[in-house]
This record gives C-alpha cells, sequence and structure tokens, in this order.
C-alpha cells in the first residue's frame, strides 16, 4: 500500500510509503475518491522530524488490523505539514476549536468536501488515561458516519462557519486598513507615511520587557521557544535613538546570550533545537529544524555586529560560526540547497532514542576524555541539563571564563570525533523553497558581518539551485527533492522569503544577477498573491481547503515559527522600494504593514517581523551605494553602513568601474572617486548627502541626527 506517496517530495510521506494503509497525498482526487465510495476522509498531518509522529505511525498505521479497517471505510490522507502548511493551518484551526489544544501528529476526520467534524492529536493503540485508543476512534466515526449522518453533517457546517468567521477577523486586520487597490495603477494611496507611530513601537519594547523572564531571559515558561521574530524588531529597534532604544538592545542581548550558553544551542556541532522543554533553555527537544537555525543564524551575525559589549559580540560570532558550519556540514544536499529538518531521535541498537546523538553520560565522557573528564563536565550544569538513563546536556548556562574556555577547546575536538561516530539522526532532505531563502539572507549576513565569503558562497549556491530548480521565470514552487521541483506552488512567505535572501545576496556581493532575480519575485508576488484587495496566503487555493473554512480564503498575517508571508512580503517590498525608486511599492508595503500597529502593546511576539519593517519604515529610507575602489577599500565602507547604519539600511555594493545602474536604479550615475577609488553614497529620509571616500566620514554621516 501507500504506492502514491513513493515519488513525493516529502521524506515524511515516503516514510508512510510502505504502511499497509491506502494512503493519499492531499489533492482534489483523494476527496473525489471519497464522494464516490461516499466515505468520510481521515487526514493525518505531521512531519518528519516529530517524535509522536513517528509513535503513532508504528502502534496503528504499521498495523494491519488497523490499516485494513482504515481501507474499508474511509479515505486516507497523509499530509507533511512543513509541505502543506496551508493544510496545516486550516486544520488546526478545526482541532483546536473541537479540542481546545493542538499539535502533531493531527488527525483529523472530514466530509468528502473536506469540512472537518471530529478531530484530535495522538490517539494510542490502547485506551489510557482517559484517551481512547485509535481503533475505538475509528469505530465511533464510522458508527456516526453510518447511523447519524445528519448530525454529522450539521457539526461540519457549523464548525466551517466558525473557521470561516475566525478567518475573517484574521483578514480585516491588514484588509480594514485601506488596502483596496490592485497592483496595476500607479497611484499611492492616502496617508502613506510611517505605518505605525513612534510611540506604538516603544510600547510593543515595553510589552516584551513585561514578558520577559527575569531569571533565564526570553520570554514566558516552559516549553520555551526561540523568539525569533521579536528579537529581529527589537534588534531593529535597538539601532534607533529612541527612548526604548537601550531596553531593547538589553532584552535582545540577554535573550540571545542565554541560548548561546544553554542547552538548547548544540555547543559541540552548532546549531539550535526546536524549543527547551524547561524555562532555563537546559534541555531541548532535540529536532533541528532549517527555518529556526537561518533566523537565529541572521541575529546572531546582526548581534556580531551591533551587541553593546564586546563579549557579547564574540559569543555570537562563535555562535554564527558554529550554526554556518553546521548547515554546510549537515544540511546541504546536492545541488547546494538545505534540507528541511534533521529528527529528535535517534535509532541505537534498534530503538528510537530522543536526542540519542546529543547526549553524555558521566562514563562517556571518561571513555574519550579519560582524566580530564571531570574538569570538563565541571563546566556544565548537569544537574538542570539532566535527561534519562544518567545523561545530560552540555547545558552550562553561563559564559566560560578564559580558563574554563581553555579546557573546552582542548576537549571538544575529541568529543566530537567521538560523537561523529555514534548513530546519526535522521534528516528531512527536502527542500523548502521559503526556509532557503531564510537561509540564503542569513549566510549572506554572516559571511558579510563576518568577512568569511565562504559562507557568502553557499548562499549563492543554495540561490542559484532555487532558481534553477523551484523558478520557471513565472511561477515558483515550494518543494523539491532529489533536484526535481513538486507540483506544488509556493506560499506567498516563499516568494517573499527567496526575495529575501536574494536581495541579501545582492547587498552581499554587489552581483545583480540576484537582485534581478529578487525584482522578479515581487512583481510576480504582487500578481499573484494581492487579490481584490486582500493578500491571500496561497495563489490558488484548494477547493477542499476553501470548504473547511466557510469558503475563506486563508490569510494569516501573524507570525508563528515562521514569519508570516503577509509581514515577509512587506519588508521584502519595503527593500525592493529603496534600491528600485518606487513610491508605489513603498506606499503598498506602507498600508500592509499597518496591521502591526493594532497588536503591537498586546501581541508584539506575533508580529515581531512587521515591527522590524516597521522600523525600518520609521527610521528611513537609508540607501547606502559603495563603488569602485579596491575591495578592501568598498568592503570597509560596507561594513561602516552594516554597523552603524538605521535599521532598514538597504546596501549597493558596485563593481570598480560603478557597474549596475542599468540594473539597480539605486545606482545609476554613482562613479568612484578619483583615480577609481571607493566612495560612498548615503541617502537617508529622501535626501542625499555628498559622497565620501572614508569610513570615518562616512560613520559621521550615519551618526548625524
Amino acid at each position: 500500500m501507500g504506492g502514491r506517496l513513493q515519488a513525493q517530495a516529502s521524506a515524511y510521506l515516503r516514510q508512510h510509503a510502505d504502511n499497509p494503509v491506502d494512503w493519499w497525498p492531499f489533492g482534489d482526487e483523494a476527496f473525489a475518491e471519497a464522494r464516490a465510495r461516499d466515505v468520510p476522509v481521515f487526514l493525518s498531518v505531521g512531519y518528519a522530524a516529530c517524535h509522536w509522529c513517528h509513535v503513532m505511525a508504528h502502534e496503528s498505521f504499521e498495523d494491519d488490523v488497523v490499516a485494513q479497517y482504515l481501507n474499508q471505510r474511509f479515505v486516507s490522507i497523509k499530509v507533511d505539514r512543513e509541505e502543506r502548511p496551508d493544510v496545516d493551518a486550516v486544520y488546526m484551526g478545526a482541532t483546536q476549536a473541537m479540542t481546545g489544544q493542538g499539535g502533531w501528529p493531527m488527525s483529523v476526520f472530514a466530509l468528502p468536501d473536506g469540512r472537518a467534524f471530529f478531530a484530535g492529536t495522538y490517539f494510542p493503540p490502547l485506551p489510557i488515561a482517559g484517551r481512547p485508543s485509535f481503533r475505538q476512534v475509528l469505530e465511533a466515526v464510522s458508527e456516526a458516519w453510518d447511523q447519524r449522518r445528519e448530525e454529522v453533517e450539521r457539526s461540519a457546517a457549523a464548525l466551517a462557519e466558525g473557521l470561516g468567521a475566525a478567518q475573517r477577523q484574521k483578514s480585516a486586520l491588514v484588509g480594514a486598513l485601506g488596502l483596496d487597490w490592485e497592483p496595476d495603477p500607479v497611484r499611492i494611496p492616502a496617508g502613506s507615511g510611517s505605518p505605525v507611530e513612534d510611540a506604538v513601537l516603544e510600547a510593543a519594547v515595553r510589552a516584551l520587557a513585561e514578558g520577559e523572564d527575569r531569571v533565564y531571559a526570553g520570554f514566558g515558561g516552559a516549553p520555551k521557544f526561540p523568539p525569533s521574530t521579536a528579537l529581529r524588531f527589537l534588534l531593529a529597534h535597538a539601532r534607533g535613538t529612541s527612548a526604548t532604544a537601550e531596553e531593547a538592545a538589553g532584552l535582545a542581548g540577554r535573550t540571545l546570550e542565554a541560548m548561546a550558553v544553554a542547552g538548547i544551542y548544540d555547543r559541540l556541532g552548532g546549531g539550535f533545537a526546536r524549543y527547551a522543554v524547561d524555562r532555563a533553555w537546559a534541555v531541548p527537544h532535540f529536532e533541528k529544524m532549517l527555518y529556526d537555525n537561518a533566523q537565529l543564524l541572521r541575529l546572531y551575525a546582526e548581534s556580531a555586529l551591533t551587541a553593546r559589549t564586546d563579549g557579547q559580540r564574540a559569543l555570537a560570532a562563535d555562535v554564527v560560526r558554529g550554526t554556518a558550519q553546521w548547515l554546510l556540514r549537515e544540511m546541504v544536499v546536492d545541488g547546494g540547497a538545505f534540507a528541511s529538518s534533521l529528527d529528535a531521535d535517534t535509532v541505537i541498537d534498534g530503538r528510537s532514542v530522543e536526542g540519542g546523538t546529543y547526549v553524555w553520560t558521566r562514563a562517556e565522557l571518561e571513555a574519550v576524555l579519560g582524566a580530564e573528564a571531570q574538569p570538563v563536565a565541571d563546566l556544565f550544569d548537569t544537574a538542570a541539563g539532566a535527561v534519562e538513563g544518567g545523561a545530560f546536556t552540555l547545558h552550562a548556562g553561563r559564559a566560560f571564563t578564559a580558563a574554563e574556555r581553555q579546557v573546552w577547546d582542548r576537549a571538544a575536538p575529541r568529543l566530537r570525533a567521538a560523537r561523529a561516530a555514534r548513530p546519526q539522526p535522521g534528516r528531512d532532505s527536502k527542500v523548502v523553497a521559503g526556509w532557503n531563502g531564510l537561509a540564503v539572507a542569513a549566510l549572506a549576513d554572516s559571511g558579510a558581518a563576518l568577512g568569511e565569503r565562504p559562507l557568502i558562497d553557499a548562499a549563492a549556491a543554495a540561490a542559484s539551485y532555487l532558481l534553477k530548480v523551484h523558478w520557471d521565470g513565472a511561477v515558483l514552487r515550494r518543494v523539491s527533492h532529489d533536484g526535481r521541483a513538486i507540483g506544488i506552488e509556493g506560499l506567498l512567505e516563499d516568494y517573499a522569503g527567496c526575495a529575501e535572501g536574494l536581495f541579501a545576496l545582492f547587498a552581499a556581493t554587489g552581483d545583480t544577477t540576484w537582485y534581478a532575480a529578487a525584482e522578479r519575485l515581487i512583481l510576480t508576488a504582487e500578481r499573484r498573491f494581492l487579490r481584490g484587495g486582500r493578500l491571500a496566503d496561497s495563489a490558488a487555493p484548494d477547493g477542499p481547503l476553501l470548504a473547511a473554512q466557510g469558503s475563506e480564503e486563508a490569510s494569516d498575517p501573524l507570525d508563528g515559527p515562521t514569519p508570516s508571508g503577509t509581514a515577509l512580503f512587506a519588508s521584502a517590498l519595503l527593500t525592493y522600494a529603496a534600491y528600485s525608486g518606487s513610491a508605489r511599492h513603498r506606499a503598498l508595503s506602507a498600508e500592509i504593514l499597518r496591521y502591526a500597529a493594532h497588536l503591537a502593546d498586546r501581541a508584539p511576539a506575533a508580529v515581531g517581523w512587521a515591527l522590524a519593517a516597521a522600523q525600518a519604515f520609521a527610521a528611513g529610507p537609508q540607501e547606502l551605494a559603495v563603488v569602485g575602489g579596491a575591495p578592501e577599500a568598498a568592503a570597509a565602507l560596507a561594513d561602516a553602513g552594516r554597523r552603524f547604519g538605521r535599521a532598514g539600511l538597504v546596501l549597493a555594493p558596485a563593481g570598480p568601474e560603478g557597474a549596475g545602474g542599468g540594473v539597480v536604479p539605486l545606482l545609476a550615475g554613482r562613479t568612484p572617486g578619483e583615480a577609481g577609488a571607493a566612495r560612498a553614497y548615503l541617502c537617508r529620509g529622501m535626501v542625499c548627502q555628498r559622497p565620501v571616500e572614508t569610513p570615518a566620514e562616512l560613520l559621521e554621516l550615519l551618526r548625524a541626527p
């Protein structure tokens, strides 16, 4: 069974290809099959790195008796939430509405038109602790379908109506703010100034400060997730001169430092786990996601340039190097793009062990380090980092002293080699366009910040893959596997995320190929996702999803683990407007970003990416063109801009002859200094300053009020 899944891009779907369950991928064909057979649909939603997804698969989907019952009475659809976040979002809304909670694996039962009528998460093979077995659930749903069909249909209709009303509220956040124009007319809507007032941005900082964990940093309690989009806003705000700039710098600095010295960061191999199960960041849930690490890598690259203390900058640079090397060592697929995730579990002696690759016992340390094991163990809080079996994570909870750093530096290579010889977690090698766009941006920024060209080259390789495999000049595909794009079109977050990465790569290299590709993606997204005055998440939503959500098209402007497509698009529009001089696109960005003001003081973490873009809008536009000169001289001018520019500064480097003006309007007419000397052209607030040729002169302009 499951032969339909064998050719899918998703490793999660392919993992189920040999199940006795007759799985279908999500699509109209599966729902048509349910209509033809007059049976309900069972949707199982998960992802490759999900521990409990694997547990339920082994307990139920590999069971011949359960599979036979499913095959006879249901059409079963397997969904990878990473491949189809649009499907996941709609049915997660249904699950939360029915049960008050959500998570994965997600188990949803729906009518053949897509409307859900019953849902849950993990169901065990036998009843336990008040939770019914999966077989009991199947029998109850089947009985209701056969004996109480009208009741089932009424329930589905009521749920769809409620989900539609909730979607209308989300859509109204953006749609109610005047976004009532189509992309073709060249006109600027009224009120196209700063979309979020300075006082509102300051209120967002104070709201985040109120929620700070004053002991362990970050926000909230356990489980504790990296607050990536909120940190992006705080770092942007810290570049300014408002009354809350230092408060923002402190909030961001404390959180970044706390994560860097805790168990959530893989001190040996680089990269961050998805979240910590405790307040202190000591014990992670060990899966590693590309989207988390791309966002965090970019944040630490920013911190390496702008953090307030030498220690914070040095620590951030270490994290950048470690995380970037992890990406290049463990996550690159053939062709140069990046895989989606590493599993939380490692199979050791035939048994799945969560974090088995990463944790240590004292005996294991002694086997590798001998007499040095005790001094190394003393570096870590083994009680806070304790897991099952007497093992512990490498959680220090503080920065090392110089002497401790020497102890660690001597031991780390041997521990790293020993760990490499252990069984390794599984990898989901599907390439997701938007996540790779974020990774391109992170590597480009990291290479520029640290002066490490190999990181920029890696960003360029991934970008080349995206343009070759995912983009055909008209449509961007969301996923690929083994160098082949699958037919699912990218979501708004994919178009905008790729544009974000390409703009960052242009800023790091001056290669106008990347700028031109970003421009095409932006203009295509504008045509495909801006309809009837509203932004949609999907270019062409599936019929079952529309039915499940009361015929309302999905548009969610709120950040989750990844920035929302709405916020990413508005941010990319703002960057494009600065490079191109397009007043219309700057105005469109402003119109979209106004929604962030409504949530800035109540739920700033839900609109962090949009607030960062709004901060850039308020501080700019600020544009820096660097033209001509020896590479070292041009790099010094660009570095001054990166370190001391305000939020949202766009950098346009050109070659020794000042090439690029024919592609990038910001470079038009910019010429080198005398004898070809490097020259910087700074414009701020629609006013251009005199060209300068030294970092000191540029710094004076950047620091001017």
